[in-house]
């Protein structure tokens, strides 16, 4: 694997004062999988006029632990055009570097850049351009045979039971003068953790605001509003998708305390303050204004979350959903049910055996494969999972939004590298759903669906139930592919679930 580093990559790694803690496990990672790490030669034009002297001459020192590009391709017209829109020289640097990964010299770009990540959208090469921690749970999925350890499920725990001496907090007692302070005085509440060993991996609290809440140090000010204020929040780059679990719990304490709004104030000292913000702004967070203390000026952001749903970005106004798009039962085999949504888990199932240990099942967006024959998907559809067994076994238990729909996807690569990051299955199990050949049939190619998951249904329809309520005709009409029923089935099936339907916008 040829891995083309952009330059914050490589300051990162050799700057005198460790800036990302995450960059250690990110080279680490490369070492353990034979990674070729190559820098451009414009990097290094780049780091020669670095403000940091160390920097300089550590690159100096350290070059030969890199491999340099020897030449440059030429720019083709496609290139030219992303070049139209460069306004200064490390736009251009950007483009040259994204060039490499679009002419195939290269086979992935590791950066921070979401300039070089928007540049890799527009030329339909996104999949390859990685995060630091985006590029940790590629590793961490695809090689589970080097992960040296497992992460535990996130649970809940007192302040007063939780180490303040962990390394974990060094960051906030850097950032706020007073947190060891206000941590000792929370010992009786409650936070959220999550461990990787005996190391802390996430930490979240969160507190309800009324409406008479007063805000002196935010500006512009705040209106009245019933808020959820992001008080604690940090997340390791551990490889499991920790980040979009914690979201989860945040929009779901939002969800049960019927906010009108979800903030947060946080610093952009360190890359990984800058990865959490990207983080919520990928999640419908806006940057609001300032927060201003003792301890100097933070961003405040705040997520809206009154009931709206946004059918072309559904992670703008996640969890809420509209009952006016298109509603299709999908079939999901059982061993890939719980991996999948492990929130909907059986009680036939054991919970322990599901501990979030794979990157898949924390996340909220997940990827399903499918060959079925109505392809007619898009997004804001919503999703019935039915986990099939037979006439007493099979439940409907879950319901998920579509995000994305690829379909006509041209290679086996593309297909692996489009599902690799949100799929239950390994490279070696996804070559083999690409290559499937029914028994009675031509081959015919995969599509693939993304969706973020959003509920799971208090009460269980198992077939019986659904031919009875007649949702399904008969035993031998049990969905096999992505089938649309009608508004009246769907509407049985969230009565009879006995569904939350504050979900629903109408």
């Amino acid at each position: 694997m040829r891995i083309l580093l952009d330059t914050n990559i490589i300051i990162h790694r050799e700057a005198s004062k460790v800036r990302n803690a995450d960059i250690g496990k990110l080279f680490n990672w490369f070492d353990k999988t034979k990674a070729t790490k190559i820098v451009h030669p414009l990097t290094i034009q780049e780091i020669s006029t670095h403000k940091d002297p160390s920097v300089v001459e550590t690159m100096k020192v350290k070059i030969d632990n890199y491999q340099l590009l020897k030449t440059e391709s030429q720019d083709d017209e496609v290139i030219k055009d992303i070049r139209k829109d460069d306004k200064t020289i490390n736009d251009s640097i950007d483009t040259s570097l994204i060039k490499e990964l679009y002419n195939g010299r290269v086979d992935i770009i590791v950066t921070e850049d979401r300039g070089i990540h928007r540049k890799a959208a527009r030329l339909a090469i996104g999949e390859k351009v990685y995060t630091i921690d985006a590029y940790i749970e590629k590793a961490t999925a695809e090689n589970p045979e080097l992960t040296d350890y497992k992460v535990l499920s996130v649970k809940k725990e007192y302040f007063g039971n939780i180490n303040l001496s962990d390394n974990f907090f060094e960051s906030f007692k850097q950032d706020y003068s007073e947190f060891e302070k206000w941590f000792k005085k929370k010992s009786d509440e409650l936070s959220y953790i999550c461990y990787a060993d005996d190391e802390i991996g996430a930490f979240l609290y969160v507190k309800v605001e009324q409406k008479d809440e007063p805000y002196p140090s935010i500006e512009p000010p705040f209106p009245p509003k019933k808020r959820l204020k992001i008080g604690t929040f940090k997340v390791t780059s551990t490889g499991y998708k920790l980040g979009e679990r914690f979201l989860k719990i945040i929009f779901d304490n939002a969800f049960v305390n019927k906010v009108d709004e979800i903030y947060v104030t946080i610093f952009e000292k360190r890359d990984d303050q800058v990865r959490l913000l990207r983080l919520l702004e990928d999640w419908g967070f806006r940057i609001w204004g300032t927060w201003t203390s003792h301890n100097g000026v933070e961003k405040v952001l705040v997520r809206d979350f009154t009931k709206h749903a946004d059918k072309n970005c559904p992670k703008l106004t996640y969890p809420f959903i509209s009952r006016n798009n298109q509603n299709l039962l999908v079939p999901i085999y059982p061993e890939y049910h719980t991996e999948l949504l492990p929130d909907s888990v059986l009680n036939n199932e054991s919970p322990q055996d599901f501990i979030e240990n794979e990157p898949h099942r924390n996340a909220i967006q997940k990827v399903y494969i499918s060959r079925s024959f109505n392809r007619n998907i898009q997004k804001g559809d919503l999703i019935l999972f039915y986990r099939t067994g037979g006439y007493h076994k099979s439940v409907i238990t879950t319901i998920a939004v579509v995000e994305s729909v690829y379909d006509n996807i041209p290679n086996e690569q593309k297909f692996i590298e489009l599902c690799r990051k949100r799929s239950v299955f390994n490279d070696k199990e996804l070559s083999r759903h690409w290559n499937y050949k029914h028994p009675y049939g031509n081959w015919v190619a995969p599509f693939i669906v993304n969706f973020l998951y959003i509920y799971t249904f208090p009460k269980r329809l198992n077939l019986a139930s659904l031919i009875q309520l007649g949702v399904i005709p008969d035993v031998n009409s049990a969905p096999r592919g992505f089938e649309a029923i009608s508004k009246e089935k769907f509407e049985t099936i969230i009565k009879e679930s006995k569904t939350n339907e504050s979900y629903f916008i109408d």
